[in-house]
């Protein structure tokens, strides 16, 4: 069993004082592990959103974009070819639209154009819409190339992103970025569409008090509950509040027709949906067309009004998700192979670094993701720029995941200022990242990376798993998971709790030749405890197993109109083998 760690807690009095408010004191441990102190920390009211003024730049966005609506000028929204990009185009559109203005939007093609407001998407902008204004969505904080270039074709530039810079900002027209130099915006986990939400209320409030065509952009709160899901945005306190209130809207059915179309797809019911359901239904069938074909699919789908419509564009996402799913297999199967081949030390192997002629970069990221999670290591997969990368001068793009305690950007930039001339373009977060580099220079950046890597403690490479601890006898009820699951939204950096306990196996039993299921007993809880393990591999199991410590979720299992409580298990030790009546097995 992989090495657990008890999640960290305040105070004793705190915990006590929490305990009264909520009524369970396993409660009150999850929460304070989580930074909450007061049971006040826990309200979600629209109210308590901060300030649209705090974030550095935004009136200077809304002053223009105002000016330009009012003109009549042609609106050029840039977005971005994920999921966050695609909300938060269709929330822009939409916004803008309703406000009288003449907007089109342009996701470029990654396969063509790559990411951001590149000169030469400036210049096919400009060319096809004829804009005086672009405005950029989830990108443009690095363009100054692109920002360049709009400005001697004499268009403005809007920039709204939300991506990390240790860099002064492009000098367009207008830069609205809580992790820009100089913004003191106090929560810096907005992601791309939680942004351009705060620059269209702010908007939509300055169009109401000078008397003009304005909008609801709280009405658009689904969009922005999925895209920061979908972009793993941090759950603090302001994105919880997002999410909350967007997801809300979709239990009721009051969202775009597109996502009632996506879930339908995915089988999966609005009614009941929770927050995970956008990152596992909804987010995997929108990026899958920025991955395998076009974005301009996805948001076109969130921009629906039709049923007809919303439909067709949801089944033709599904259709791409299953294209990419059959690729990303592929390309993760040959990986693996490439790294057993290797042999690899992980032991002494602190990241691993991949290209091949034939992979495909819209998968890149999910591949790296995936070995990043078998082997817990740092991960770059790259793929050719175009088709094909032959000649040594082509450009092959690089997409990275990493582990805790490995900041993945930081990491690539100490390379890219220690060897200058090696990647073309980077950008990205703590725990993704993108890149360009020559394919000559493949093997000269992975070495440089692994000397970077090497800098690293080992401890960091030892995963652990943390646990919120044991739950008390009468905390094993559908009460307390009832509880559990809606005293707030879990997500990224507000986790779902974990548990750690150790049971009795009363019965086992394998389903469809890959779950296991147990029956476990605990002291103090009067009735069995069912479990399961998803995806198990069976011939890991001892049935001779009499006692087990377990890492788990509380779930309740919905059977033929029943409810049951339910431990999902996440990692599993034996701590006893039964022994025959003769004591030989």
């Amino acid at each position: 069993m992989t090495r657990l760690t008890l999640s960290p807690r305040l105070t004793e009095t705190l915990a006590e004082s929490l305990a009264q408010a909520v009524g369970y004191r396993s409660l009150a441990r999850v929460l304070q592990a989580r930074k909450v102190a007061d049971v006040a920390d826990l309200t979600v009211g629209v109210s308590a959103l901060l300030p649209a003024a705090d974030l550095l730049g935004i009136d200077d966005a809304v002053s223009l974009i105002d000016a330009a609506i009012d003109r009549g000028d042609n609106i050029l929204i840039i977005g971005d070819f994920d999921c966050d990009g695609a909300t938060s185009t269709a929330l822009m559109m939409r916004v803008l639209r309703q406000m009288g203005a003449v907007v089109d939007f342009l996701v470029p093609d990654r396969f063509k154009f790559g990411y951001g407001l590149t000169p030469e998407i400036v210049d096919y902008g400009v060319q096809l819409y004829q804009p005086k204004l672009i405005i950029t969505v989830d990108n443009g904080i690095s363009s100054h190339e692109g920002v360049a270039r709009a400005h001697q074709l004499g268009v403005q530039v809007v920039i709204t992103d939300h991506h990390l810079t240790t860099k002064p900002s492009p000098p367009a027209d207008a830069v609205v970025n809580p992790n820009q130099l100089g913004c003191s915006f106090a929560s810096k986990s907005l992601v791309g569409v939680g942004v351009a939400f705060y620059v269209m209320g702010r908007l939509a409030k300055h169009r109401r008090n000078q008397g003009k065509s304005t909008d609801n952009v709280a009405r658009y709160l689904d969009l922005v509950a999925l895209g920061t899901v979908a972009d793993l945005g941090v759950f603090d306190r302001n994105n919880r509040i997002l999410v909350t209130h967007g997801l809300a809207r979709i239990r009721e059915g009051k969202c775009v027709l597109g996502i009632l179309a996506i879930l339908e797809q995915a089988g999966r019911s609005y009614q009941t949906m929770g927050s995970e359901d956008f990152g596992f239904a909804i987010a995997p069938r929108i990026n899958a067309a920025g991955r395998m074909d076009n974005m301009r699919i996805g948001v076109e789908c969130l921009l629906a009004d039709d049923w007809g419509e919303a439909h067709r564009l949801a089944m033709e996402l599904n259709r791409l998700n299953q294209a990419r799913r059959t690729v990303e297999i592929s390309m993760k199967d040959e990986a693996v192979a490439i790294i057993d081949t290797l042999q690899l030390d992980s032991k002494q192997t602190r990241a691993t670094v991949l290209y091949q002629d034939n992979w495909h970069q819209g998968v890149i990221g999910i591949v790296a993701g995936r070995l990043k999670e078998k082997l817990y290591r740092p991960s770059i997969v790259f793929a050719p720029a175009d088709t094909q990368a032959t000649a040594d001068d082509d450009l092959i793009k690089g997409s990275a995941r990493s582990i805790a305690g490995v900041h993945i950007r930081d990491v690539i930039e100490a390379v890219a200022i220690a060897n200058p001339t090696l990647i073309e373009h980077f950008g990205g977060h703590a725990m993704a990242a993108g890149l360009t580099i020559k394919k000559a220079n493949f093997e000269p950046f992975a070495k440089a990376f692994l000397e970077q890597m090497a800098t690293f403690d080992e401890a960091i490479f030892c995963e652990q798993k943390f646990t919120d601890g044991e739950l008390e006898p009468n905390e094993f009820s559908l009460q307390f998971a009832d509880t559990l699951k809606n005293i707030s939204v879990w997500g990224n950096g507000f986790l779902p709790p974990v548990f750690d306990g150790e049971f009795v196996v009363m019965n086992h039993r394998i389903l469809k030749d890959k779950h296991l299921k147990l029956t476990l007993k605990l002291a103090g809880v009067q009735y069995p405890i069912d479990a399961i393990w998803f995806n198990y591999q069976p011939k890991n199991w001892d049935y001779r197993a009499s006692s087990v410590h377990i890492l788990y979720t509380l779930d309740i299992n919905q059977w033929q109109g029943g409810q049951s409580l339910q431990l999902v298990i996440k990692d599993l030790a034996v701590v006893q083998i039964a022994a025959l009546q003769q004591g030989v097995y």
